[in-house]
């Protein structure tokens, strides 16, 4: 005769003390949970809204600038530090966990047009209308000292841009040509030039560092190979390209910010077709910044708003803007990877969120618990059409929500256009261009 017992173990269902949490044995046979999907997908419609109510992105303003802020550069070492240019000729550097400026600089006699830092942390480049490139030591000089830069270069032509090499004391302006210079040196190594127009920007690539990009008004990206001191190839878009930005994780791909709204992310090995482009802004792209993960980039427009574009998406998923704020012209990503910072028209440097409904502080392990299982349901529902439109919906101003409507209406016309043209025309005669295509005129090697 067999004699069937329920025996149970006391430590699985036994607390230790007073303190831990009742231990609750769960079943987790499918047929026992007959509404588990719709539960999950109120979970997710909740965690939705509720990432939409607490997305306060806006963490703090910093003033001080006496004018428009032209440009930014991070500390290569330190989180908290930032360098700011203004149009008047100062510098200001900032510590960002107390937000208040450490040190002030009137560096040039006009703008300043551009600002790089070098890679171990101890000095930063300046350059300005006063046709000067000038070196500056990180620290502060002590008491009684003057306030003077370690080096000064006078060049002949007003310099646009600087940027300084990954790796070694090397770095490169743009003006009416790229020069590379030695930190010891007051001549340039090597001008490279290819056309006849002003530069915009230059930007050494961080993963091959002895390739650069440059952009320039005749509508150029520029790419140029420092071991050969020769351009490589160029491509000819439709309107002009403001900046680029080299992706920190993959070598060979870079976004360039041009002037018809739109940005363009190239692989440099095939520069004919862009990878994808970015369209949502509603006036010209001044500057752009990749995260350190390599996976987004922000960019700042002359529409008063910055957005934050996934690489591999042609559309942004969030943009930020305020009463306030009026033309951005620069922007930089933190090296955290958790905070996005802009420098405006109106003399102010703010900082946001990168991600807009991120609790800050430390979290303990049931925060941690909650948000990773809110964040699977939110990608597990995230095609749903009611979750879907939550998620996407942003407030914008009346100002930019009246251009997209209006620039849809035009892109319509377009299109209409073009296939009345093609309906109407010899078979083949009216070929079909693809929006990659569009905008790029010619690649020159």
């Amino acid at each position: 005769m067999k004699v069937k017992m329920l025996s149970r173990n006391p430590d699985n269902y036994v607390r230790e003390t007073k303190l831990d949490l009742q231990r609750v044995p769960r079943n987790y046979d499918p047929t026992l949970h007959p509404f588990e999907v719709p539960r999950e997908y109120i979970r997710a419609l909740n965690a939705t809204k509720l990432e939409r109510v607490f997305a306060k992105p806006f963490l703090a303003s910093l003033d001080g600038h006496r004018d428009g802020v032209n440009c930014l550069a991070k500390h290569p070492k330190s989180l908290a530090t930032v360098l700011s240019g203004a149009c008047d000729g100062e510098v200001r550097i900032w510590n960002l966990t107390k937000r208040k400026c450490i040190r002030t600089i009137q560096a040039h006699e006009g703008f300043v047009r551009g600002i790089c830092t070098r890679f171990c942390g101890t000095s930063f480049f300046t350059v300005g209308d006063d046709k000067t490139v000038k070196q500056w030591k990180m620290d502060a000089p002590g008491n009684g000292e003057e306030e003077e830069p370690l080096h000064t270069i006078l060049g002949k032509t007003v310099y646009t841009g600087i940027d300084h090499h990954w790796k070694d004391p090397a770095f490169a302006t743009c003006g009416q040509q790229v020069d590379i210079w030695d930190e010891q040196r007051t001549n340039p190594i090597c001008s490279m030039t290819w056309g006849f127009d002003s530069i915009n920007s230059v930007k050494f690539n961080p993963i091959e560092t002895f390739l650069l990009g440059s952009c320039a008004s005749d509508r150029n990206i520029v790419l140029y190979d420092m071991r050969q001191a020769t351009p490589l190839k160029k491509v000819i878009l439709d309107m002009r390209t403001n900046t680029i930005c080299w992706n920190p994780m993959e070598a060979f791909i870079f976004t360039a910010a041009n002037e018809d709204y739109n940005l363009y992310t190239f692989d440099m090995r095939a520069l004919d077709t862009p990878l994808m482009v970015h369209m949502d802004h509603v006036s010209a792209v001044l500057d752009v910044d990749y995260s350190p993960t390599g996976k987004e980039f922000v960019s700042a427009s002359f529409d008063k708003s910055i957005r934050i574009f996934p690489v591999d998406r042609s559309r942004s998923r969030e943009v930020y803007h305020t009463k306030r704020m009026q033309h951005v012209i620069c922007v930089k990503w933190t090296s955290d990877s958790k905070y996005i910072m802009c420098g405006s028209d109106e003399m102010n440097i703010r900082l946001w969120k990168a991600n807009a409904s991120e609790k800050l502080g430390v979290l303990t392990s049931r925060e941690k618990a909650a948000k990773d299982y809110n964040q699977k349901l939110k990608e597990k529902f995230q095609y749903h059409p009611h979750i879907k439109r939550i998620a996407r919906h942003r407030h914008l101003p009346k100002s930019i929500y009246s251009q997209i409507q209006e620039q849809r209406i035009m892109k319509e016309a377009r299109r209409r256009k073009e296939v009345n043209r093609r309906k109407h025309s010899k078979p083949g005669s009216v070929p079909i261009v693809s929006e990659k295509k569009k905008h790029i005129v010619a690649v020159v090697k």
